[in-house]
């Protein structure tokens, strides 16, 4: 495939470098941490400015909306497939700031939030992520999570300059004076353990969660209990709660849909320094055809129109770190999930009364599929001259869905890809001594994903995926613009404080 390194970008890049003014990468003891004012209260927060440069291949197609496609449902003549061509946004340019606040309200008490915007230059909304634009101003998405920003990726997918509650919630610990905490509210569902290495982030806290599995912003909550067991240290358990839709009022009878709930158990027998191991397992339940999302895309605004049944998931990750491993650390890790689904056998009919056959990942015979996916990769630090190198990969078989996205890359979430997906990153931390925090800090990181898709619909659990392939077979007509392959390199200017 065709990669092109955007000569705008690149010199974006070299600006930075340059107006990053006496900006030694010297090694410099972190200083401790500063009190605030308020010892009660903790405030912190970043600011991320992205740039991507994205280049993808869309392989011939026979396109649902097309009209001789359309004329062909009729009853009309055999239809024209649409030409595979090569798609590309070389410049893509987005500000993200956020603004973390946590206040202490008593011994046992506190309450989180963040505030976020996301959003892209020259821009009021994600049409520049959604998909394909026309001539005419006509979007065609690419891919199921990215057709428009709705409750589960709000401050996740840049859209417009609005602040949202990326999350919100109150922790209470030390019920009965046992290891045992509950937790309610806007949950911190994203960015979880091992996509922290690749966002220079610490380690999530007991409040995390397996990225492999969940990326998305719920509203729910967790009661916890962590046992003071000698043999596994760090051990804890937790049950989680999650509402992804909520169905409103309703006569009586019911207007057939119902709210879409998640649960999961997560066991976490060992949580140091040096190894963390979870355990996991999800149910979604009455999961939506789709989301809430008001959207300029071809399907104008969406929101459930059927409950499609229910999916379960296994996960296990691993993730290990190693101090003075020659001149640095290195951090180690690896994930491995199941998904398997239970659909009720209904599917997607349109506004026109048009049974698309497509349910909860199948199209035509109802039937329960098995899927699976993989991610490993790790991150070396070099503590002298605060240089962290990463590389990762990812693979999902074709019936692999996850629940993935709020995933922060901008083509799809990767963890939810059919295929193939390869990292490698770069971050140089700026020798910049810290004053908001321990944990402030400033630093560039570039990176490079290539996504290799197999099957159709990554991240998408309406209809059944189709080989790339067999796209040419007007019986696997596609509502979505396939991708086959894509590239991103992209590059970043962040701070922390």
């Amino acid at each position: 495939m065709k990669r092109k390194w955007s000569a705008t970008l690149a010199s974006t890049l070299l600006a930075l470098l340059v107006a990053l003014p006496g900006a030694s990468l010297a090694a410099e003891p972190a200083p401790e941490a500063k009190k605030s004012t308020f010892d009660w209260l903790t405030i912190g927060g970043d600011y991320r400015f992205r740039a991507d440069s994205l280049n993808g291949k869309m392989p011939t197609f026979f396109n649902f909306f097309d009209p001789s496609y359309q004329a062909f449902l009729g009853g009309g003549p055999a239809p024209s497939p649409t030409a595979g061509a090569d798609v590309k946004n070389e410049t893509l340019y987005t500000n993200r700031f956020g603004l973390n606040l946590k206040a202490k309200a008593s011994q046992n008490v506190s309450a989180s939030a963040r505030l976020v915007m996301f959003k892209t230059f020259g821009s009021q909304d994600d049409s520049a992520v959604s998909g394909l634009r026309s001539a005419s101003g006509t979007i065609q998405p690419f891919f199921a999570d990215r057709v428009g920003v709705f409750d589960g990726t709000t401050g996740h997918i840049p859209a417009d300059g609005k602040v949202f509650v990326d999350y919100a919630y109150v922790t209470i610990n030390n019920i009965f004076d046992q290891p045992i905490w509950f937790s309610v509210g806007r949950r911190p569902s994203t960015g979880g353990i091992p996509s922290h290495l690749r966002q220079n982030n610490e380690k999530p806290g007991n409040a995390g969660i397996p990225a492999l599995l969940v990326d998305y912003a719920f509203d729910g909550a967790t009661l916890g209990y962590a046992p003071d067991i000698e043999a596994l240290p760090g051990a804890y358990a937790k049950l989680c709660y999650g509402r992804a839709f909520e169905n409103g009022f309703t006569l009586d009878s019911g207007n057939g849909l119902r709210d879409t709930d998640m649960i999961g158990v997560s066991l976490v027998p060992y949580d140091t320094d040096r190894l963390y191991m979870n355990l996991q397992w999800n149910r979604g339940m009455n999961i939506f055809n789709s989301p809430v999302i008001k959207s300029n895309t071809v399907f104008g605004n969406t929101q459930p129109s059927v409950d499609l049944g229910d999916i379960d998931w296994f996960g296990l990750t691993l993730l290990s770190t190693m101090k003075k491993v020659g001149p640095g650390t290195l951090n180690i890790f690896g994930s491995g999930a199941l998904d398997k689904t239970h659909p009720n056998g209904k599917t997607v009919i349109l506004s026109n009364g048009f049974d698309t056959g497509a349910g909860l990942m199948f199209t035509g015979r109802s039937e329960s599929t098995t899927g699976w996916a993989a991610h490993i990769g790790g991150r070396y630090d070099i503590t002298a001259t605060r240089t962290k190198i990463g590389a990762e990969y990812n693979h999902g078989s074709k019936n692999w869905i996850s629940f993935v996205p709020a995933g922060d890359d901008i083509w799809t979430s990767k963890l939810g890809a059919r295929g193939n997906v390869y990292e490698i990153y770069l971050i140089q931390e700026l020798n910049e001594k810290a004053v908001s925090s321990h944990i402030a800090k400033t630093f560039l990181r570039v990176g490079y994903q290539y996504y290799d898709f197999t099957h159709t619909g990554s991240n998408n659990w309406v209809g059944a995926p189709v080989k790339m392939s067999e796209l040419v077979n007007a019986a696997n007509a596609q509502m979505l613009v396939p991708v086959e392959k894509a590239t991103d390199f992209y590059a970043t200017v962040e701070v922390k404080f």
